[in-house]
């Protein structure tokens, strides 16, 4: 062959080498999906030098592997790989070169003879991936047959497709960033309490309009009536009394304008048809040449805020007449008897003496119960609990109800051995005797109102059922408020706050009220719960006194939140109680504190600088094992809601009394010790393992095997769903908390150390078995077929 001729092949095979690189680049730039981008980034590298195996891993922020794809191997294959203790170790020797690495003999590669691979390798090359500098994985190539071997060009050519490779990963990554963005932001546009429609800058078109917006206009079109109709014939009355009626002025014409409106106050109605009032913003976004590109509209309807001022004003009117009454009958009564001309004997003047002293007496009451409402919006309502027999609270207020003269009979069923709860005796018989006169209110005379006591937990529920009048079931959630009625059932008490009292009362002592019905003429049922005494020190174990103050430290309580007077109010009633407070601003030194101290507790507010409670929530979760009790001013029913299926503990509203705030920590204490008292009865035996839950050992062939808290965590996990495959992510809720997601490479990370201290290997598992992309599972406990 001419020097010519070797000159031309070179040439041909260096143009296939462009060709192939220009077709591979082309192909794995066809979508942006990451996790399609990455299979075919390494589907297409081995393809491009003829590798029998490839794997590609990538980094994530804090340096450590992120993705872990194969392609040639199976995928229990691939799954032992990465399983098998030393399979990461390889990966993180190989990712530590600093450039390029050749392997010609793997299995007699210095550091490899102690590694085992799932599959026969003779030899091996990894080309890191790195974009603008930064190392954001690796592409890892290997042969099967022995005298196979990567050339030099090989590795030329795998270089120039990682470096081309580095940015289509880069570009699929911040699409991923990019729409997850997107879903977030659109996630919470479309869940926002305030309406929010978009409207394009040149036609005035609708462009979106979320959930909130669409209720809003709901209440203004008629049957079948599309929402861009109801738009084009709607009239808006502005503040300064200005109508833009958009039948005659299109709605381009008036978004031309490009006006900026600020919290105004703008009625929408339809010709002849019904209106709303709404808070209104609306902002122009402009494109760089001045042009309107669209408008932003958010709306907040104020029915509600009309609706309780017309209910407030309706209150204030019913206590003005409420007063009145006494006042006329006091005042009527004490002019007779200062009429120099009246000639009153002694069994007269008496009588007006009562009248007075009654009157007074109910203005007093009244008073007192608006107080009370003061108190528990401050959180400064006074109960001063004490154990106490539940028997003889529902036989006070029996008693107080039927001196009343009212005609209904009692029927009384109270679970025998309750234990003693802790209350207020004066406070929990005001409860009872407001359901018992509400229930009397809306029940007919000859009907039996029935009473009942059970254990519920560690509290005592306390029911009173009536045959009456029912309640709505929209009716119900809004019992409780203070300025509210219903159209079937008035709030409870002679003045329209027993309800709210009740509720207050209730929450102080840490437990919670409800009602049910099943519909007008239907009855109801009003609940409410009061917690047990403990067990142990229930008599010494009493709210905030000053005797106390010099006792031994007790149980640590971390409290978080940037709220410096929250945090001493927080302190001094928990100590007041007998715990250690640990109180910290900084949300990120929580963490640190949760590590260190180990508390039982932590109290957690919602909203702090730059950081979610919900996310720290997860975050101290994945830290320790310890219940999370929300202090937060939002009291929100969602908000709170999303809490509790999150995994708190419980959610304390703001502002809150010391002892309401005592008798939720101990409440909360108290359900976190019955969940963990419940341990199985006996071990779990399986060939040399055992596993004691009593005492928390674990032992192979007789020789105790040390587990950290999450390893010894996942073996209880499993030990106790003995024969069941628990899926990835039932393991992380149960061993990382309900409110943690965690990921499933983590757990397989301590699934690895576990099962090499108990002396298996994914490979070959005595104990713990894999179901390939399911979860695992541990077979049926041998000592109790013994």
């Amino acid at each position: 062959m001419t020097r010519t001729d070797d000159h031309n092949r070179r040439i041909e095979a260096l143009q296939d080498r462009l060709t192939r690189l220009i077709e591979t680049n082309l192909h794995i730039s066809e979508g942006l999906d990451l996790d399609n981008v990455l299979q075919r980034v390494l589907d297409s590298a081995r393809a491009l030098i003829g590798a029998r195996y490839g794997v590609l891993t990538t980094l994530d922020e804090s340096g450590e592997v992120g993705e872990f794809l194969a392609s040639g191997l199976a995928q229990e294959e691939a799954q032992r790989l990465w399983e098998t203790p030393a399979g990461p170790d390889l990966l993180k020797y190989l990712d530590a070169a600093p450039g390029p690495l050749r392997i010609a003999d793997f299995p007699s590669h210095a550091g490899m003879s102690d590694f085992v691979p799932p599959v026969p390798v003779s030899a091996m090359m990894t080309v890191p991936i790195r974009h603008r500098g930064t190392k954001v994985g690796s592409i890892h190539m290997a042969q099967r047959d022995p005298g196979q071997e990567f050339s030099l060009e090989d590795e030329e050519t795998l270089v120039m497709f990682a470096s081309q490779a580095a940015l289509v990963i880069a570009n699929a990554r911040r699409h991923r960033d990019e729409q997850r963005a997107r879903i977030a932001l659109e996630t919470l546009v479309e869940t926002s309490p305030v309406g929010v429609v978009v409207f394009d800058g040149r036609t005035g078109g609708l462009a979106s309009v979320n959930r909130e917006a669409a209720r809003i206009v709901d209440g203004l079109r008629e049957a079948g009536q599309s929402l861009e109709e109801v738009l084009g014939g709607l009239t808006a009355r502005r503040a300064d009394g200005r109508e833009v009626s958009l039948m005659e002025w299109p709605l381009a014409d008036v978004l031309s304008e490009g006006e900026t409106v600020r919290a105004e106050e703008i009625v929408l109605s339809l010709p002849d048809g019904p209106s709303v009032t709404a808070l209104l913003n609306g902002t122009p976004i402009r494109a760089e040449d001045g042009r309107i590109e669209s408008y932003v509209v958010t709306m907040q309807d104020m029915t509600p805020l009309e609706e309780q001022e017309r209910l407030r004003a309706e209150f204030l009117g019913m206590v003005s007449h409420e007063l009145r009454m006494p006042l006329t009958s006091i005042r009527g009564s004490a002019t007779t008897m200062l009429d120099a001309s009246a000639d009153l004997d002694p069994a007269e003047l008496r009588q007006f003496i009562r009248i007075i002293v009654t009157q007074a007496d109910n203005m007093r009451e009244l008073i007192d119960d608006l107080l009370d409402v003061a108190r528990i919006k401050t959180g400064t309502l006074s109960v001063n609990p004490e154990p106490a027999e539940v028997a003889p609270l529902v036989d006070r207020a029996k008693i107080t109800f039927l001196s009343g003269g009212h005609g209904n009979s009692l029927d009384i069923n109270i679970a025998p051995d309750l234990p003693l709860v802790m209350v207020d005796r004066r406070r929990i018989v005001q409860v009872i005797g407001n359901l018992l006169s509400n229930a009397a209110r809306h029940s007919p005379d000859a009907s039996v109102i029935r009473v009942s006591a059970v254990r519920d937990g560690v509290h005592v529920a306390i029911s009173v059922t009536d045959d009456g009048r029912g309640i709505a079931s929209e009716q119900l959630s809004r019992l409780f408020r203070k300025f509210s009625r219903t159209e079937t059932r008035d709030q409870l008490g002679n003045n329209g706050l027993g309800l709210a009292i009740s509720q207050g009362i209730v929450e102080a002592h840490g437990g919670r009220i409800w009602a049910e019905s099943e519909g007008p003429s239907l009855g109801a049922r009003f609940t409410f719960t009061i917690p047990e005494v403990e067990q142990a020190g229930a008599v010494t174990d009493l709210p905030p006194s000053p005797s106390r103050k010099a006792r031994a430290k007790g149980d640590p309580i971390l409290v978080v939140d940037d709220d410096p007077l929250t945090l001493r109010y927080a302190r001094r009633t928990l100590s007041g109680a007998g715990y250690d407070p640990i109180v910290t601003a900084d949300p990120q030194e929580a963490l640190r504190l949760v590590v260190e101290n180990r508390p039982r507790m932590v109290l957690l507010d919602m909203m702090l600088p730059g950081y979610d409670g919900m996310d720290l929530m997860d975050d101290i979760f994945a830290t320790a094992d310890v219940p999370v009790v929300f202090l937060s001013a939002y009291g929100q029913h969602e908000t709170i809601a999303r809490a509790f299926e999150a995994g708190a503990a419980d959610y304390i509203v703001k502002p809150f009394s010391p002892t309401e705030l005592v008798a939720r920590v101990r409440a909360a204490l108290r359900r976190r010790g019955e969940r963990h008292r419940a341990e199985p009865a006996e071990p779990y035996v399986l060939g040399d393992l055992a596993i004691d839950y009593t005492m928390r050992r674990v032992s192979v062939a007789g020789e105790p095997v040390r587990l950290t808290a999450k390893e010894y965590d996942l073996l209880y996990a499993l030990s106790v769903n003995e024969g069941r495959v628990l899926t990835h992510d039932q393991i992380l809720r149960r061993v990382w908390g309900a409110g943690k997601r965690g990921n499933v490479r983590s757990l397989r990370t301590h699934m690895r150390r576990l099962r090499q201290k108990l002396g298996e290997d994914g490979s070959n598992p005595n104990y713990i078995f894999s179901e390939s992309r399911v979860g695992y599972r541990m077979p049926e406990n041998e000592a109790a077929d013994q």
